[in-house]
């Protein structure tokens, strides 16, 4: 391959620069527009390093990166961040935005292996939220003894070793009360497959996934009694592109079964209509598998949210650089149209490697905002290119009334330069204040903890809800929010974005609103109405 660029996702010579206009702004502008979010990690007690070990430069193995989770694992109210890594971290919220470190009290400094990613699921729905650490070569499913400590039971569970475990998801598909589990299959890789690097005009870097053969992702469907059965080929889930790096799970088509979409690295994205019994891949069709021009893309993170509020949810995909990060909106039909471009955030993000993205309310306007998190995959790519640079920015858009984004990336406030190796992203209000703050994993660095201090926020609402004949945590159910002659669609969930798990709470902005109606659509089918709710606290809604 020397010599050649062709097959590679690799660069191009026409990039634009690495840091945007919009992060270099004056100390006027800076005084007149005060930061939205701020970088708390280090005053938070995050004490915690992500570090890339082996010889440079790096392989595709090396800088897949990692993943982080926001959970409440003792269910005190408060949520708890967990790092994920060759060493697992543990820390202990109070929900006044401090937190400790437990990862040996709770057991989980004692786990070995290539972790990279996570989901979050009361899988045996004893009230406490387990954990799946997705890895290379690996795999482990955590059960959460009442709050105390997790036990590592993935052999008992019956579930398998995996090749190459990226995104994850504990979603219901059969609607038993019981969340199964999907975890997500990049590439076969190992020390002794060629190329281990590809050479780009006598420079040695990472090969694009092109280069290797798909590994495919696996569904677990739960039998109870803390046991697993790999029901893939029953399910027809083994009909995927594979490549998988982004899963998330919703009931995107209101037929009250969670279907799976998948982002896949430079092969056709995945979008797994649940039938009932089985799954039918319709993301070709749906419009979800490709680019607007037809072109396959490198699928990243991945995440369902309504951003235009017309009660239908839509579809984000993160992707390489020099690649349109999609926002497929739904038109009904399970037909989806990419608005990137009109909505305003082709064009910012564009230069940009693209991993971890949330759909979020920052401003509690009602609106579903976005963050991005970025970084190159070739730690020398300014040898390559010399426009471009292996850290890039963390990216904001906020959203205007549905109708586009403004990039206030320049409003994020890291007490350094915005430069990371961006990878993992999860979102939560770790103190309780009614404003969603950001997890971030820079790759070759320390975790971000941005907190949001976007100074002119509306009301809010906090659902925790409480299934029963529904899955203990309620992930999968519908919750729309009927205020003053609108609705607002919200899905309880812990997935998306990149390797990361997010609040299980339902966060949901209201604006001037006082008080609101909220209908709950429960994975099992049962539909609650909660009448008048009061504003800007925390609510459990429990299924009838």
């Amino acid at each position: 391959m020397a010599g050649t660029l062709v097959g590679c996702r690799g660069h191009s010579g026409n990039a634009t620069a690495a840091v945007p206009a919009s992060v270099q702004q004056s100390h006027s502008y800076a005084e007149r527009n005060p930061p939205l979010f701020v970088n708390r990690a280090r005053e938070a007690g995050l004490n915690y390093r992500w570090e890339v070990t082996g010889k440079r430069p790096l392989n595709i193995l090396q800088t897949i990166g990692n993943g982080a989770a926001f959970l409440d694992f003792d269910k005190d109210g408060n949520l708890d961040i967990l790092l994920v890594g060759p060493r697992v971290a543990l820390y202990r919220g109070d929900g006044r935005g401090h937190f400790t470190d437990v990862s040996q009290a709770t057991g989980v400094a004692t786990l070995r292996g290539n972790f990279l990613g996570c989901a979050v699921g009361d899988y045996d729905n004893d009230g406490y939220a387990d954990v799946y650490l997705s890895a290379y070569r690996g795999g482990a499913l955590l059960h959460n003894e009442a709050g105390k400590r997790f036990r590592e039971v993935t052999r008992q569970a019956g579930i398998a070793s995996q090749p190459w475990g990226t995104s994850c998801s504990f979603t219901d598909i059969d609607s038993d009360g019981r969340l199964d589990l999907y975890i997500g299959n990049y590439v076969v890789f190992g020390p002794r497959t060629k190329p281990q690097l590809c050479d780009f005009s006598g420079i040695l870097s990472s090969c694009g996934p092109r280069f290797y053969f798909p590994e495919r992702g696996v569904l677990y469907r739960n039998l109870g009694n803390g046991r697993f059965q790999d029901v893939t080929r029953l399910w027809k889930a083994h009909r995927v592109s594979g490549k998988a790096l982004g899963v998330a799970a919703a009931d995107f088509d209101g037929s009250g079964r969670q279907s799976i979409a998948i982002a896949n690295d430079e092969v056709p994205g995945d979008l797994l209509a649940n039938r009932g019994r089985y799954f039918d891949n319709i993301g070709p069709e749906s419009g979800t598998a490709f680019d607007d021009d037809g072109s396959v893309h490198g699928g990243m993170g991945i995440d369902w949210g309504d951003y235009d509020n017309d009660g239908r949810l839509d579809l984000v995909v993160a992707t390489f650089q020099n690649e349109v990060k999609n926002i497929y909106r739904s038109e009904g039909e399970s037909l989806f149209k990419d608005m990137s471009k009109a909505l305003g955030v082709a064009a910012p993000a564009f230069p940009y490697v693209a991993f971890g993205v949330k759909f979020f309310d920052m401003d509690n306007d009602g609106f579903l905002d976005l963050m991005f998190a970025n970084g190159h995959v070739q730690d020398n790519i300014n040898e390559i290119d010399k426009g471009l640079t292996y850290r890039q920015p963390v990216q904001l858009f906020r959203n205007r009334e549905g109708q586009r984004y403004e990039d206030l990336t320049s409003r994020l406030e890291f007490g350094g330069p915005n430069a990371f190796v961006g990878r993992g992203l999860a979102v939560g209000d770790y103190d309780n204040d009614g404003r969603v703050d950001v997890l971030v994993v820079d790759s070759e660095g320390e975790p971000l903890l941005m907190h949001n201090e976007s100074p002119e926020t509306g009301n809010w609402l906090s659902l925790r809800l409480e299934g029963r004949k529904s899955n203990r945590m309620g992930i999968g159910a519908l919750v729309t929010v009927e205020l003053e002659g609108k609705r607002l669609l919200r899905h309880c969930t812990t997935d998306g974005s990149y390797m990361s798990a997010s609040d299980a709470r339902v966060h949901v902005g209201i604006g001037q609103v006082r008080s609101a109606t909220v209908r709950v659509r429960w994975p099992s089918g049962a539909v609650s109405v909660h009448a008048a709710l009061p504003v800007n606290r925390t609510v459990t809604l429990r299924e009838p």
